[in-house]
């Protein structure tokens, strides 16, 4: 039968059905790509504002560490050469978030995580003090009566509920210890320490060392004095950990899902937080400085990733008059 009124035959209507399969098909190609890309675009961009602000927020925690409050008003105490380090630290640990401090950590860290912990003089006289000193949380911190008064700043990584690592804030309020996410999405935390060696120091660091070797270096110290006080005593007069003239910040981070898709799989395939020398003289007594991402739990390795490093230079503490 001819066409009726200027239609369509049935092969015709058939080649227009299948011409326009194949450019909906091109179309949807082309718009899932793009929407791939956003997403990794946004997933990085993601990771690029959590490395700042984290980085940002242990900077200025450790350059915090030198400050001393000569207010004689507000407070008399100030720091004497017996007085504990203001600065500490664990390899491969986590922490308890209502426990004191560092004193009780627990083994499972993330990927051999660190825990960085800064000791800090507050100014104010209230609990909350004058708003002028915080600590990571945010919250002011008071003038310190005794050295046991310092503000804390710790960082550590743990699991939140979801089974996403976050890295957390540990801080003393007026309640008790309590700890905040400060991010999430975090593979590994490490931190070096940068140890002048040079008598009488120089300020300087001459070789950067974990807490581990740092506290086997304190441990070979010889000290004086009869009673484990007065050794006590002497080991907080010379420990090393108050010869820290910088600090070694890495964090590795990935994206909050696989977002990405193929373009997640082209990133490296191994980490070296603290570089390749480090890892292969290091990487076997200091857990987590080399990242393996096949290593990593299946639904985690084709994410996006980011290391993010810094150095910090530390404040060199004003001497009590």
């Amino acid at each position: 039968m001819n066409r009726l009124c200027g239609g369509m035959t049935l092969v015709e209507l058939l080649l227009a059905l299948a011409l326009g399969a194949v450019l909906m098909l091109g179309a949807s190609s082309m718009l899932l790509a793009v929407s791939v890309s956003h997403a990794a675009q946004a997933s990085q961009a993601r990771m690029d504002d959590s490395g700042r602000y984290a980085i940002d927020a242990m900077a200025r925690a450790l350059r915090q560490s030198a400050y001393i409050n000569l207010d004689a008003d507000v407070g008399s105490w100030l720091p004497a050469a017996d007085d504990s380090a203001n600065l500490s630290g664990l390899d491969a640990r986590s922490l308890g978030k209502n426990a004191e401090g560092i004193s009780n950590p627990l083994p499972d860290a993330m990927h051999g995580s660190d825990v960085l912990a800064v000791r800090f003089q507050g100014a104010g006289a209230a609990q909350g003090g004058d708003g002028t000193v915080l600590n990571c949380a945010g919250f002011g911190v008071g003038a310190s009566a005794s050295e046991s008064e310092r503000g804390w700043s710790i960082f550590y990584v743990a699991v939140g509920g979801d089974g996403e690592a976050e890295l957390r804030c540990k801080y003393r309020g007026a309640d008790g210890w309590g700890a905040d996410a400060i991010i999430r999405g975090v593979d590994s935390f490490q931190v070096l320490y940068g140890l002048d060696t040079d008598t009488p120091p120089d300020g300087l660091a001459n070789q950067y060392v974990s807490a581990t070797g740092l506290d086997a270096r304190d441990a070979a110290l010889v000290l004086p004095g009869e009673s484990a006080v007065e050794r006590q005593r002497q080991l907080q007069r010379r420990t090393h950990w108050k010869r820290v003239a910088s600090v070694r910040l890495a964090l590795l981070l990935h994206g909050e899902d696989d977002q990405g898709g193929a373009a997640a799989q082209t990133g490296p395939p191994q980490f070296d937080l603290f570089g390749a020398a480090y890892a292969d003289a290091h990487g076997a007594s200091d857990a987590g400085v080399r990242i393996d991402v096949a290593s990593l739990p299946a639904r985690q390795q084709g994410r996006l990733r980011k290391l993010v490093q810094a150095t910090v230079m530390l404040r060199n503490a004003v001497p009590p008059s």
